[in-house]
């Protein structure tokens, strides 16, 4: 009897081993993303969408196709139009908005924040008559029919039959992956570099009532995004109901031409405004303290002084070499 419990055991055995083996199970690369230095500790990666390596490398060669996010969104300029972008060329009533740090912006995407989540904003680029002007589904198809991306969608999701839903995900994965924080200011911050006397001058206005107030809206120090990624009626025209999200300031001497409807071409346009352009309106926002003043009434050396503190936010660390 033990002898032919020994044989049935070496036959199942043999059985199993003869049976095809079943694929490896889908485990993507996780992606810590940093935690730079007063960065907010809250993000708005979905639970739904994880931020793996796979759907970073295959979220930036989407972005960085022909008809896709880069047509407006230049590398170059912070992930923005730059100078040479118009309204008039893009077809769009707003400029675009910076694509970097937003893997902690949890207020909505957009001047006013009128897109949820990031997955819904590429969804939304592609669609719109006035962006890419897409079919998603002619989009899925002519992905599926390429000879590299449904090897890439596999190693990102575990499947090479490629779904819109897909796509959104890993381009929202990559410009998550989009970290800003290694500027002159952070530099400083972390006892790496020093200011010069002007730029700690143009800090002091940036951060205080009584010179700049800039920090109300654009944060800094222990925010460190400098934004608060909320909307406000800044006083750009008379009687406007308007109230549009405070960019990051990250960049900003790379992200020309300003405001939502790109109405300054240089920064220096935009610290005259501030300083003495600021129009009353019913519905201007409250941390507005100098409007009736018509702004903040800078010295033309306060001037230079702000200009060269914002100058030092600057980072090219992910930007392509000059």
């Amino acid at each position: 009897m033990k002898h032919f419990n020994i044989i049935g055991i070496l036959a199942l055995l043999a059985l199993f081993a003869c049976q095809p083996q079943s694929e490896e199970s889908y485990q993507p690369t996780p992606y810590e993303l940093p935690s730079p230095l007063f960065f907010p500790t809250q993000n708005n990666i979905p639970s739904d969408n994880p931020m793996t390596e796979e759907g970073i490398a295959l979220g930036e060669k989407l972005f960085f196709e022909e008809r896709s996010c880069a047509m407006c969104h230049h590398k170059e300029y912070s992930f923005e139009m730059g100078p040479e972008g118009t309204l008039e060329h893009l077809g769009t009533q707003h400029t675009m908005l910076p694509l970097i740090n937003l893997a902690w912006n949890t207020t909505g995407v957009g001047w006013e924040s009128q897109v949820a989540t990031l997955e819904d904003m590429v969804l939304a680029a592609y669609t719109d008559p006035a962006e890419i002007d897409a079919d998603t589904s002619a989009v899925v198809r002519q992905l599926q029919q390429s000879n590299v991306y449904p090897a890439l969608f596999k190693k990102a999701f575990g499947t090479d039959e490629i779904t819109f839903v897909m796509v959104e995900k890993a381009i929202a994965q990559y410009v998550r992956s989009l970290v800003f924080a290694d500027s002159k200011f952070d530099r400083y911050l972390h006892g790496e570099e020093q200011l010069t006397q002007d730029e700690l001058n143009g800090y002091l206005l940036f951060s205080t009532e009584n010179g700049a107030d800039c920090f109300h809206c654009h944060g800094g120090g222990a925010n460190a995004l400098f934004t608060t990624n909320l909307r406000y009626n800044n006083g750009l025209d008379a009687h406007s109901h308007d109230a549009f999200k405070a960019p990051t300031l990250r960049n900003i001497a790379l992200t020309a031409p300003y405001m939502h409807d790109g109405r300054f071409s240089t920064l220096d346009e935009v610290i005259d405004f501030y300083s003495e352009g600021v129009q009353y309106s019913d519905d201007i926002s409250p941390l507005m303290h100098h409007v009736m003043q018509g702004g903040v009434q800078l010295t033309e050396e306060e001037k230079r002084q702000l200009k060269a503190f914002l100058n030092t936010l600057t980072d090219k660390s992910l930007l392509p070499n000059e």
